[in-house]
């Protein structure tokens, strides 16, 4: 009887297999399909479950909410997220923590997740403007708080405040081209140097006569490197190179598709989320709030 029920399990898997190789094979030579990227998820699941696949991780989930060519683009773009040398903090999924207790994190090394166990995530949002315009993919970091002037008497209180939204950004041409920038207080970077302080500070007079001066990279996308760096307390974030002795390689990064969440969600924080910033809606905004 054991015997039978164990072929039985067989069976039914390898049958599972087929069908989910079947409609992998359909969606690939391009025919629709009702639900096509909820079919590819749940194939790639079933794939993943008897490890036949060689990536699963968040890529399904990506799939099925951007289809497979987007999806497979937000997973490939995350960019590694190097910290600052001496910081705890790492980004974490808000729904699960609003607490540096539990968001912080190891402070040398490969960090994928918090001290409490929590994955280092990043929330995604696509603007697909193709095929006469680019496609912008947005990566949302939450921090508990952010600590500008920390360790500063007197004045470390007015650089404090909660629910700390950050994010790194990808723009990728018609022509292939792909470049990056980054949140940085009240504007967007790529390399941190005193030509960005107008934008720090949200002077768009200023920033703009940094960029026709040339001294400034424009609106603050450059070339795509595949690291961000973190400031410790801020968060700030500037393109770069080296990852440095802190990091978590952009693969590690849990990605979660931000848009249907924020549709439903109805949390109160202390500062802007994503979904109601004017880049959310315009990913070329020079501003953050």
């Amino acid at each position: 009887m054991r015997g039978e029920r164990g072929q039985a399990t067989v069976e039914w898997v390898a049958l599972l297999l087929v069908v989910a190789l079947l409609l992998l094979a359909v969606l690939a030579a391009g025919i629709r399909v009702p639900g096509a990227a909820l079919a590819q998820a749940i194939a790639s699941r079933v794939l993943c479950a008897v490890a036949l696949a060689d990536h699963c991780g968040d890529e399904p989930a990506l799939i099925a909410a951007y289809g497979d060519e987007v999806g497979r683009l937000v997973r490939e773009h995350m960019p590694t997220l190097a910290f600052e040398e001496g910081s705890r903090a790492v980004p974490v999924d808000w729904r699960r923590c609003r607490s540096t207790t539990c968001a912080d994190g190891r402070e040398v090394g490969v960090v994928i997740a918090s001290d409490a166990g929590l994955p280092v995530t990043a929330f995604t949002h696509v603007v697909d403007r193709r095929p006469g315009g680019d496609l912008y993919i947005q990566y949302w970091l939450y921090y508990p708080d952010s600590a500008t002037l920390r360790g500063v008497p007197v004045a470390g209180e007015k650089g404090f405040h909660l629910d700390d939204w950050e994010s790194v950004q990808v723009r990728i041409g018609n022509d292939g081209d792909v470049v990056q920038r980054a949140s940085s207080h009240n504007g967007f970077n790529y390399r941190g140097d005193e030509a960005n302080l107008a934008s720090d500070a949200g002077i768009d007079p200023l920033r703009e006569i940094n960029e026709t001066l040339g001294s400034r990279a424009e609106n603050g996308w450059g070339p795509e490197t595949g690291v961000l760096l973190v400031s410790g307390g801020s968060h700030a974030g500037n393109v770069g190179d080296d990852p440095g002795s802190r990091f978590t390689p952009g693969r590690r990064v849990h990605l979660v598709p931000l848009e249907e969440i924020a549709a439903a969600d109805r949390s109160r924080f202390a500062v802007t989320p994503p979904w109601l910033k004017d880049v959310w809606r315009d990913p070329e905004a020079s501003g953050t709030s």
